[in-house]
């Protein structure tokens, strides 16, 4: 412990500053359970209907299986460069490297696709704002948040996320206070709408919408970013993460399961094009729909702070692996005298994410659709090498059942995978776009990193 805290005061490095509790308040809104509920829910219950229930129960399960493989290796390796520090350390550079292509480009974008969702919401109080402009001033905002010091922001999104589970609560309360179906008919008998009717949902849909429900609890690994911040990382991350999945699961189960008992008519319901804002409507009034409209918006912009503090962590952590020319790998290097944070990394993330903003919503859908797909891939072959290696035996948080887990985790991946080919308007060119990310990936890595010799990926310990 005392040469850990030697390093965390080095200059360049991050201080260990957060405990426990900090860290899975930033991972927790990186998840955004209400935006979860809200944006990404009514598009898995139009997909499987009330058997959107199981596919959230199944997504769960995978959920479990990624938090412990998360758990597991980032127990032996909590460095801020995330997933591609570790599977290039377990698996290999050049593996580490194409996760790290696939993955920065994921954490820039995603920001931007949450901040072109912000003026919706916040029409309740503002009519007519313009889109990409808010969406920029809300990424130049956060951004600006982002230089603080990581305690002042998991202070503050600790704070946002109390009032957006507060949203959430609201909405069980009115699905539970007006149940209209008992939740056996969830499970036993789950119906979708076909033809202006109700008939029983086929396994094929809850299996389309299992694909979507993966994505929308996924976020808790993200507390492996803030290992170089955390104090005694090697148990507290694996913790964050479990805790942040049991969180997540039940922050957004609980509210689908609200919903699906309690629309009042069922029909209506499913064939909705604004699903949430006529539920609150008939069951709590306008009042309501625009406090927790309110609500939603906070929700996204705390998980824009989250998200570009996770961005930056990684840009910061890509300039210390010297994956760029010298001068900017030296530049994402710098932390705030201050504050200590990376705030060179944070800018140009925030800069780059406001760029995004003016791409076409639908572009950004497709180039970050399937990345998550590799990602949880090279993650589960990472540990059971690691397991084989030895390479992940310091760790102090070990899975049980092993390789269990990891196997499980993969079969659904080839799914999901499958899900998505049978998509041709999103699902299918975003996986097309995740192999194009990947070759230019291979091409850096084998263009401007192998002719100066091996790439050593490097850790606080080295600077």
């Amino acid at each position: 412990m005392h040469d850990t805290t030697i390093l965390a005061h080095k200059p360049g490095n991050l201080q260990q500053s957060m405990k426990m509790l900090g860290t899975l308040l930033i991972t927790l809104s990186a998840v955004t359970p209400a935006s979860s509920v809200f944006i990404i829910i009514p598009g898995i219950i139009a997909t499987a209907g009330t058997g959107a229930f199981l596919s959230m129960v199944i997504a769960a399960f995978i959920g479990v299986c990624m938090a412990l493989v998360y758990a597991e290796l980032s127990s032996a390796y909590p460095l801020t460069g995330g997933e591609y520090a570790i599977v290039g350390r377990v698996v290999g550079p050049l593996a580490g490297f194409i996760v790290m292509g696939v993955n920065l480009v994921n954490l820039i974008l995603i920001p931007a696709v949450m901040a072109l969702g912000m003026s919706t919401y916040l029409g309740v109080l503002f009519p007519n704002l313009p889109t990409i402009p808010t969406a920029i001033a809300t990424v130049a905002l956060t951004t600006l948040i982002g230089i603080l010091n990581i305690r002042s922001n998991a202070l503050l999104t600790g704070i946002f996320l109390v009032i957006e589970i507060l949203a959430l609560v609201v909405l069980v309360w009115l699905g539970f206070a007006h149940a209209a179906r008992p939740i056996s008919n969830l499970i036993a008998s789950p119906v979708i709408l076909s033809n202006g009717g109700l008939i029983h949902a086929p396994i094929a849909a809850i299996g389309m919408a299992t694909s979507v429900a993966i994505f929308a609890y996924n976020g808790y690994g993200t507390a492996v970013y803030f290992g170089e911040e955390t104090h005694d990382a090697h148990r507290h991350i694996a913790r964050a993460i479990l805790w942040a999945l049991v969180i997540t699961v039940a922050a957004e189960l609980i509210p689908l399961t609200a919903l699906l008992i309690g629309a009042p008519d069922l029909k209506k319901f499913l064939v909705s094009s604004n699903m949430m804002g006529d539920f609150i409507g008939a069951l709590g009034g306008s009042a309501v729909n625009t406090a927790l409209s309110l609500g939603i918006a906070l929700a996204i912009f705390n998980s824009i702070i989250a998200m570009l503090l996770l961005a930056a962590r990684m840009v910061y952590s890509t300039g210390r692996d010297m994956i760029w020319p010298a001068a900017v790998s030296k530049a994402f290097m710098q932390t705030h005298g201050k504050f200590n944070s990376p705030w060179v990394a944070t800018v140009v993330s925030g800069v780059l994410a406001a760029l995004a903003c003016l791409v076409n919503e639908n572009v950004l859908f497709v180039i970050t659709g399937s990345g998550l797909i590799l990602i949880y891939g090279a993650l589960c072959l990472a540990v059971i090498k690691g397991r084989l290696n030895g390479s992940t035996a310091h760790g102090e948080y070990r899975m049980p059942l092993f390789p269990l887990a990891p196997i499980i985790a993969m079969v659904v991946m080839l799914y999901v995978i499958y899900a998505n080919w049978l998509d041709p308007v999103i699902g299918r060119p975003s996986l097309f776009t995740t192999l194009g990310i990947c070759a230019v990936s291979i091409a850096y890595y084998a263009v401007m990193l192998r002719r100066r010799g091996a790439w050593v990926l490097r850790g606080p310990e080295n600077l």
